[in-house]
């Protein structure tokens, strides 16, 4: 059995969510939560928001909520880039210089097997 949870818009570059992520990518949910929550990036708060909310997925599909939480892995988890805001910012001289502020799509899939 399989569950999927999305975070969309994340302001947080891809590429810095990629670095976390590499990290769980294939762990159970009690090690990556574990390490997510221990973590002092800032892309483990989403990361770990996002597989909770695909545990909950996973228990609400199942119905009778006795999946043994050991039992649930994560199967797939990827980012991809969202928009990008482009803002500028005063420079010398009368100039401006461009700003990018990137956002971010992360899934996680979950299985049972």
């Amino acid at each position: 059995m399989e569950a999927r949870a999305t975070l969309r818009y994340n302001r947080q570059s891809p590429r810095k969510v990629r670095k976390v992520l590499n990290q769980v990518r294939g762990f159970n949910v009690g090690n990556a939560i574990n390490y997510l929550h221990f973590s002092s990036e800032k892309a483990s708060v989403a990361i770990e928001k996002t597989i909770r909310s695909a545990v909950a997925n996973l228990l609400q599909l199942d119905g009778n909520n006795d999946i043994d939480t050991d039992l649930i892995r994560i199967k797939e988890a990827y980012v991809n880039q969202g928009p990008v805001m482009k803002r500028f910012r005063a420079a010398s001289m009368g100039r401006a210089s461009k700003l990018r502020r990137p956002s971010s799509h992360l899934t996680i899939i979950l299985t049972t097997e």
